[in-house]
C-alpha cells in the first residue's frame, strides 16, 4: 500500500506542478467559450463592399420587388444586355439573376449565375421575395374570381400569419407535487456541454496513461521499478495519479461554476427593472437546474468511465514497445468511444429512446450517453442501475487489464496479437 501511495503521489504531483496544467486549467473555460462564441460573432460579419446583382426579368413582374440593402445592390437590366453582363460576372458585378418566365407556372424559371457560390442570406432573400410576389399574384387572382375585395383577403392572410405563433410552456411535476417550469433546449445545451467535457477528459487522460506506460517501458525504467513494486500497484498508481489530476482540474472548474451560481441573487436582483426579467428568463431557468445532481453524476460517471478506458489503455501500452504499435489495439476501443459520443449527440433529440437507454447502460458508452440524459431528469432507478453496471464492469476490467499488464510490461521485441493477450491473461 505504501508503494501504491508513493506512485500515486509521484504521478499526481509531477503533473499538477507543470506550468501547462495551470495554463490549461485557467484557459480551457475561456477557450471553450471562445470556440462557441467566436464563430457565431464572425458569421455575422459581412463583406465591406456592396455586391452588385443584375436582374434580367423577361416578365417585368418581379425585378421591382427586389430591394437593395447595405450589402447587396439590385440593378434592373434588359434582356439584350445578357451577353455583356456575363463577361462582367466576378469583376464589376457579383452575379446575374435571370427570370425567363412566370414563376407561378414554372418555379424553375429563375436562375442565378455567379463566379462564386451565392451567400445563403442572399439566396434566402431572393427566394422569399419571389415567393411573396407569387403569393400576392395568387391572392389577387382568387379575389377577382370570387369577386372579393383584395384588401380583405390580404388582411385575413396577415391575421393568420401573425396569430399562429404559439409557444407552449413546459412544466414537470416535482416530488413534492409542485410544478416546475422546464426547457428542453436548455437541458439539451447543458447535456451537450457536459458530454463534450466527459468525452474530452476521458480520452485525454486515458491516452496520457498509455503514453506514460509506453515511455517507461521503452526507457527500461519499468524494469527497475518492477523489482520493488508489484505490477498491479504500478499500473493502478499511474491510473489513479493521472485521474486525480483530471479530477483536480474539474473541481476547479466546478468551483468557479459554484461561485457564479452562488452570486445569482446579486447578479439578477434588479432583473425586473426596465423589462429585463423577460430577457433573463432563460438564464433564470438555467439556474433552476439541479446542478448538484449533475455535477455529482458527472464525477461518478467520469471516474467509472476513466477507470475502464485508462485500464485498457495501460494494458495496450504495456503490450507493445512503442507508441506506433498501440494503434492496432487502441483503434477498436477508440471507435467505440467515438460511437458513444455520436450516440450522445443524437440522444439530445430523443433522450428516452431505446438507443439512448441501452447505450446509457452499456459500460463502454454509458459515461457519455448517460451524461446527456441526466439534465432531462430521467428516473432515479436508471441512474442507479447505470452506475452499478459501470462500477461492476470497472472491477472486472481492471482485473483483466492488470493480468495482461504484469506480463506485457516485461515483454520486448515482439508485437503480440489479440490471441496472445488472451493467453497472457491465463498465466498464473
Amino acid at each position: 500500500m505504501n508503494a501504491l501511495n508513493l506512485i500515486i503521489k509521484r504521478e499526481y504531483l509531477s503533473r499538477i506542478k507543470k506550468r501547462s496544467f495551470v495554463v490549461l486549467t485557467l484557459l480551457m473555460p475561456v477557450l471553450m467559450v471562445a470556440i462557441i462564441a467566436v464563430p457565431l460573432l464572425l458569421s455575422d460579419i459581412q463583406d465591406s463592399g456592396i455586391k452588385r446583382i443584375s436582374v434580367i426579368d423577361n416578365t417585368g413582374k418581379y425585378a421591382s420587388h427586389l430591394k437593395s440593402s447595405e450589402h447587396y445592390a439590385f440593378e434592373i437590366a434588359g434582356k439584350e444586355q445578357n451577353n455583356h453582363l456575363k463577361s462582367e460576372v466576378g469583376k464589376d458585378i457579383f452575379g446575374i439573376l435571370q427570370i425567363t418566365g412566370d414563376l407561378a407556372e414554372n418555379p424553375t424559371a429563375a436562375t442565378f449565375v455567379s463566379e462564386k457560390q451565392i451567400p445563403l442570406d442572399l439566396q434566402g432573400y431572393i427566394n422569399n421575395t419571389l415567393s411573396e410576389v407569387i403569393k400576392s399574384d395568387k391572392i389577387n387572382l382568387l379575389a377577382q374570381e370570387a369577386n372579393i375585395d383584395t384588401k380583405i383577403i390580404v388582411d385575413i392572410r396577415q391575421v393568420i400569419e401573425t396569430s399562429g405563433n404559439i409557444k407552449v410552456t413546459t412544466k414537470r411535476w416535482s416530488d413534492d407535487g409542485s410544478e416546475k417550469e422546464t426547457s428542453s433546449s436548455i437541458a439539451a445545451g447543458v447535456g451537450g456541454i457536459f458530454t463534450f467535457i466527459m468525452y474530452m477528459f476521458i480520452l485525454m487522460y486515458g491516452t496520457m496513461v498509455m503514453q506514460g506506460v509506453v515511455e517507461e517501458k521503452s526507457n527500461r525504467i519499468v524494469e527497475v521499478m518492477i523489482s520493488s513494486v508489484k505490477p498491479f500497484d504500478l499500473m493502478m498508481g499511474k491510473i489513479i495519479g493521472i485521474g486525480l489530476t483530471g479530477i483536480t482540474q474539474l473541481c476547479i472548474w466546478f468551483g468557479i461554476l459554484a461561485i457564479i451560481l452562488g452570486a445569482k441573487s446579486t447578479l439578477f436582483a434588479e432583473a425586473d427593472m426596465g423589462g429585463l426579467s423577460s430577457q433573463l428568463a432563460g438564464i433564470e431557468m438555467l439556474f433552476s437546474i439541479n446542478w448538484a445532481e449533475i455535477i455529482i453524476s458527472f464525477l461518478l460517471l467520469f471516474i467509472g468511465g476513466y477507470l475502464i478506458y485508462a485500464s485498457l489503455f495501460a494494458m495496450f501500452g504495456a503490450a507493445v514497445d512503442n507508441a506506433q504499435d498501440t494503434q492496432q489495439f487502441v483503434m477498436p476501443v477508440t471507435l467505440i468511444f467515438i460511437f458513444s459520443f455520436y450516440v450522445g449527440i443524437y440522444s439530445l433529440q430523443n433522450p428516452d429512446g431505446p438507443l439512448a437507454f441501452w447505450c446509457s447502460m452499456i459500460p463502454l458508452t454509458s459515461p457519455i450517453v448517460m451524461m446527456v440524459r441526466i439534465p432531462f431528469e430521467i428516473p432515479l432507478w436508471e441512474k442507479i442501475l447505470s452506475i452499478v453496471i459501470l462500477y461492476t464492469s470497472v472491477f472486472f476490467t481492471v482485473k483483466f487489464a492488470a493480468k495482461i499488464y504484469r506480463v506485457g510490461i516485461l515483454m520486448y521485441g515482439k508485437k503480440p496479437s489479440i490471441k496472445e493477450l488472451i493467453k497472457w491473461f491465463s498465466y498464473k
